[in-house]
C-alpha cells in the first residue's frame, strides 16, 4: 500500500508540471502591467488546491491588495494546527537577452549533474507553494487524512514589502490563528546539505535625489560654473562607508548585538568554500571582496549590517550627450539584524544624508520600506522538530543557519498568532539565482524539500 512518501516519488512529474504551470504566469506585483497577470496566477492556485481536496478555499480581499489565496484542513480537531505560508509574486526579469531561456517558459536543464528548472518563480517562491500542496495532496491520496490541521496563505505582495499584511492581520486575525507558522521561502545551507532559517535580516530603504536645474543644459555653454548633480551625488554615496567596509552614518553600530565567543565559534566551524561562494555571487575575477575587516563572510551576511546603493539615475545610456542633468537619484538601503530598530536606524540614514548633502542643491529624501528584523531559537521545541524532519528527508544534520535577507510576513505574523513559532525550511539553494537573471530551482533538493514537509507533519504531531 502507498504512503505520502512512496506517493509522492512515483507522481513528481505530476507536481513538476504544476509548478511549470504557476511559472508561466508573469505574477510581477510591482508591475501595474502585470496585475491580470497576478489575480490569474492567484485563482490558479486557488484551483490547484480546491483540486486537491482543501476546504474553505477563497482569494482573502483586502482593500487596495493583490489577493492572498487561503485554504485549510481541518480533519484532526485534537491535533494542533499549522499555518503554511509562500508568495505567488515574483520580481521584473530585467533584461530578456541575459536569460538563457525565456523567463516564463520554464525548462529543465543538467547543470553540473544536478537538474535544475529555469525560469522566473521557480525558486522564488512558487517552488514553495507547490511544496505545500504537494505534501498535503500526497497525504490526502494515500493516508486519506494529515496529522494535524493545515491553514494555507499564499501572498501576493510580498516582492513589493508586504505593504497590506497589517490589513490582512486585522481582518483576518481569527481565521489565520495556529500553534505554528511553515514559511517555505528561504534557503538550503548548500547542495545536498538542508538549511532551516532562525534568524533574518532586517530592512530600511529610501529614494534620495539632488537637483540643481530645472531640466538639463549644454555643457559646453555652462560646464564649469553650474554645480553637477551626478558628482555630488557621488561624493554623496560614497561618504557613506568607510576604508575598512564600515557604515558611516553614526550611531548605526550602537545597537547591534554582538555574538559571543561560542557562536562565532560555531560559524568558523561551518564549511566555506570561496571560489564556490564568488562563482554563486556572479564576482568577477578581478573583484576583491569589501566587506567589515574582522568578521567572516556568514557573520557578515548574517549578522551584521550592510550598506547597498540599489540603483542610481542621472542620464540615460541609451540616449547619452553632453550635458550637464538636472538631477540625480539613487535608491539605497540598510540591512539590519538584531537589536536594531527600523524607525532609529532610518533617521539616522536620513540624518546622515542631510548634513552631508550639498547645500546649494535641493535635497529631496523618500523614505520606503522599514522591515525588523528577525530570530528564533534553534534549540526550541520546534525547531528541533523541523531539524528532525529535515535530517530524515536529506540524510544529513540540518544547519541552523541565518539569512541576509528580509521576510516583513515573518515576525507581524508570529505576533498576530500570539507567538506561534515560525519555522523556515530551505527551498532555493545559493546557485539558484533569485531576483537576478536565469533564476532556477534544484530539483533533487525539492523532492528532497517536499518529504521534509511531509516528516515535519508528522513531527509537530506529536504530543
Amino acid at each position: 500500500m502507498s504512503n505520502p512518501h512512496t506517493h509522492f516519488d512515483s507522481a513528481q512529474e505530476t507536481y513538476v508540471e504544476k509548478l511549470k504551470g504557476l511559472s508561466r504566469i508573469p505574477s510581477i506585483s510591482s508591475s501595474a502591467a502585470h496585475k491580470k497577470d497576478v489575480y490569474a496566477c492567484a485563482e490558479a492556485i486557488e484551483g490547484y488546491m480546491r483540486e486537491i481536496g482543501l476546504s474553505n478555499v477563497e482569494l482573502l480581499e483586502v482593500e487596495n491588495a493583490l489577493p492572498y489565496v487561503y485554504g485549510e484542513w481541518k480533519g484532526a480537531p485534537a491535533m494542533p494546527t499549522v499555518l503554511l505560508y509562500s508568495h505567488y509574486d515574483v520580481q521584473p526579469i530585467g533584461d530578456e537577452k541575459l536569460w538563457q531561456s525565456p523567463a516564463f517558459e520554464p525548462e529543465e536543464r543538467q547543470v553540473k549533474g544536478i537538474s535544475r528548472l529555469y525560469g522566473r518563480g521557480t525558486s522564488d517562491d512558487k517552488a514553495g507553494i507547490v511544496a505545500h500542496l504537494a505534501a498535503i495532496d500526497a497525504y490526502l491520496k494515500t493516508d486519506g487524512a494529515l496529522p494535524l490541521n493545515v491553514k494555507c496563505i499564499f501572498e501576493g505582495e510580498e516582492e513589493i514589502g508586504s505593504l497590506n499584511l497589517e490589513k490582512l492581520l486585522a481582518q483576518y486575525a481569527k481565521k489565520l490563528q495556529a500553534d505554528y507558522i511553515v514559511i517555505a521561502d528561504t534557503e538550503n545551507f548548500a547542495d545536498g546539505i538542508p538549511g532551516i532559517t532562525t534568524q533574518l535580516r532586517g530592512l530600511v530603504d529610501l529614494e534620495v535625489e539632488l537637483q540643481a536645474l530645472s531640466q538639463p543644459v549644454h555643457s559646453g555653454n555652462f560646464g564649469g560654473p553650474l554645480p553637477d548633480p551626478v558628482q555630488e551625488l557621488a561624493k554623496l554615496l560614497a561618504k557613506l562607508t568607510k576604508s575598512d567596509g564600515s557604515i558611516a552614518v553614526p550611531g548605526v553600530y550602537a545597537d547591534v548585538k554582538k555574538l559571543s565567543s561560542a557562536e562565532r565559534a560555531t560559524l568558523k566551524k561551518l564549511p566555506f568554500n570561496q571560489k564556490l561562494f564568488r562563482e554563486h555571487a556572479h564576482v568577477l575575477p578581478t573583484t576583491k571582496f569589501a566587506g567589515e575587516k574582522g568578521y567572516t563572510v556568514y557573520e557578515q551576511v548574517w549578522h551584521r549590517p550592510a550598506l547597498s546603493v540599489n540603483a542610481i539615475q542621472a542620464s540615460s545610456r541609451a540616449q547619452v550627450s553632453n550635458i550637464i542633468t538636472a538631477s540625480a537619484w539613487a535608491h539605497l538601503g540598510i540591512r539590519l539584524v538584531p537589536n536594531m530598530n527600523p524607525k532609529k536606524t532610518l533617521g539616522q540614514l536620513m540624518k546622515f544624508l542631510k548634513v552631508n548633502a550639498p547645500k546649494n542643491m535641493k535635497l529631496s529624501i523618500m523614505p520606503g520600506h522599514v522591515v525588523p528584523w528577525w530570530s528564533a531559537d534553534a534549540k526550541s521545541p520546534a525547531l528541533q522538530a523541523a531539524a528532525r524532519a529535515a535530517k530524515k528527508a536529506f540524510g544529513k544534520q540540518a544547519v541552523m543557519m541565518g539569512s541576509g535577507g528580509s521576510i516583513g510576513f515573518v515576525e507581524p505574523f508570529s505576533k498576530a498568532l500570539r507567538g506561534a513559532p515560525a519555522i523556515l525550511l530551505g527551498i532555493e539553494d545559493p546557485e539558484c539565482n533569485a531576483h537576478s537573471y536565469n533564476e532556477s530551482l534544484n530539483m533533487p533538493n525539492w523532492y528532497k524539500t517536499v518529504h521534509a514537509m511531509m516528516y515535519l507533519y508528522e513531527e509537530l504531531s506529536k504530543r
